[in-house]
């Protein structure tokens, strides 16, 4: 249907323009048919390294179990392909957090630069375009996979501050995206230009009446995706009232990292109302590519919720004889995985507009890591766990690479969509073409 037939649509029906974006992926409401089903890919990171005995199944092949780690996954075991031995071999300006950050998803250099790394390795954004942005260019160049926004970029708790340790999306040399991490903000950016929360409010007010009124137009299956909108607009309506109380993303004296003490503590709550936008995101068809990202690299986050007071990063680089350290990163990254579990859920539970199947069905959930073990700064082993499906990929299995550079990851995520590029990245690291996943 295109923006008339919409408009018409609205006016006929009585609806607010506010509940149109919540309306595009009912597939009863011949507002939005996709022809086939829509490939979809999220990207989640989280910093400062693994534990590595903690973290790889011992076994490869599909008879693999997950380790403490990976333990609240262990539902998605048949959906997951766990990729061991993938290396960032990006070398150049920077230090090992750096170039794990800004060469993840880039797989090229970062530029010559004056913020100073460890070490004193200097160094400035990435001289090249990330596999997220690569992607969401494609889709946005054709039609029928063209969205309002091609991509989304959520953060929780990512600080305000700008550098190589905080990005690591890049529409192309020098050019980080921010990834947003108010959720109120976001919802702005999703569901219209709002100037404050009184008028967010209203928006909300009108929306609910509006769900009410299309839910007799509409199927059974529609009615369960409408039901999760609703959810959605009750909880922002919920968090807003509360948000004011608490001052959730107000200013609030600044921990060592430049994140507030606020927002600190309320990761967990901000995680889930940002995975929450996520979802209703792709529902709606809004982009079909999407990061998340916690804090950053180095990132110093106090997971008081699980009753760690350490910093994240002080934890990653104390000795391996530090059992105490090991076991606290254990549970952080247990927690990340846990955080990886409800996305994931999530997808699952909610049905593939105008289609069959989950939307898990047709989405690939990368969660990975800038650094493949925290205390030695290994470039070797990045943390690569696949999730979902849609792109063609043989998942349920455990493989042990041998030191294949990441660039040949990337260029499988392309292959798999029909971007059949030959390079992603440094030309050299690709010579071996894309990784067989199938």
């Amino acid at each position: 249907m295109n923006q008339m037939h919409r408009r018409e649509f609205v006016k006929r029906v009585g609806l607010s323009a506010a509940a149109l974006p919540f309306l595009m992926g009912l597939p009863s409401l011949g507002l939005a048919a996709p022809a086939r089903p829509r490939q979809r890919l999220i990207i989640m990171f989280s910093p400062n390294g693994t534990i590595p005995g903690a973290y790889w199944p011992d076994e490869t092949g599909s008879d693999f179990k997950l380790k403490e780690i990976m333990s609240p996954l262990e539902g998605f075991k048949d959906k997951m392909l766990v990729l061991n031995g993938v290396c960032n071999k990006v070398r150049g300006d920077g230090d090992n957090h750096m170039r794990g950050m800004s060469c993840l998803l880039t797989g090229i250099e970062l530029f010559p630069g004056n913020v100073m790394g460890g070490g004193g390795a200097p160094a400035g954004w990435a001289s090249g375009i990330s596999i997220d942005q690569e992607i969401k260019n494609y889709f946005q160049s054709k039609e029928e996979t063209k969205t309002r926004f091609g991509s989304l970029e959520f953060g929780v708790g990512v600080t305000d501050r700008a550098d190589p340790w905080t990005r690591m999306s890049y529409a192309g040399p020098n050019q980080p995206v921010a990834p947003i991490s108010d959720p109120y903000q976001m919802y702005h950016k999703l569901y219209g230009q709002l100037k404050d929360k009184e008028s967010l409010q209203s928006v909300l007010d009108d929306v609910q009446s509006d769900l009410k009124k299309i839910r007799k137009m509409i199927s059974a299956e529609d009615r369960q995706m409408l039901e999760q909108h609703e959810t959605l607009v009750r909880q922002m309506e919920k968090d807003l009232k509360e948000g004011e109380k608490k001052k959730l993303v107000a200013p609030a004296p600044t921990l060592d990292t430049g994140v507030s003490a606020s927002q600190n503590d309320e990761v967990p709550h901000l995680s889930r109302m940002q995975v929450d936008l996520l979802i209703n995101s792709f529902v709606n068809d809004m982009a079909r590519v999407a990061t998340l990202q916690y804090t950053k690299s180095v990132g110093q986050a106090r997971m008081n919720w699980l009753d760690i007071k350490d910093g994240h990063h002080g934890l990653s680089h104390e000795p391996d004889n530090n059992e105490d350290a090991k076991k606290k990163l254990t549970k952080i990254n247990q927690w990340f995985a846990g955080e990886l579990n409800y996305l994931l859920t999530r997808l699952a539970e909610t049905p593939e507009p105008g289609s069959t199947g989950s939307m898990l069905d047709n989405t690939m959930v990368i969660w990975t890591n800038e650094l493949g073990k925290g205390n030695s700064h290994t470039l070797d082993n990045i943390p690569f766990v696949m999730a979902g499906g849609g792109f063609g990929f043989q998942m349920g299995r455990s493989l042990k690479l041998d030191k294949v550079p990441h660039n040949r990851l990337h260029l499988a995520l392309a292959h798999a969509v029909g971007h059949r590029i030959e390079t992603f990245g440094k030309k050299e690291l690709c010579s071996a073409g894309p990784l067989d996943l199938s």
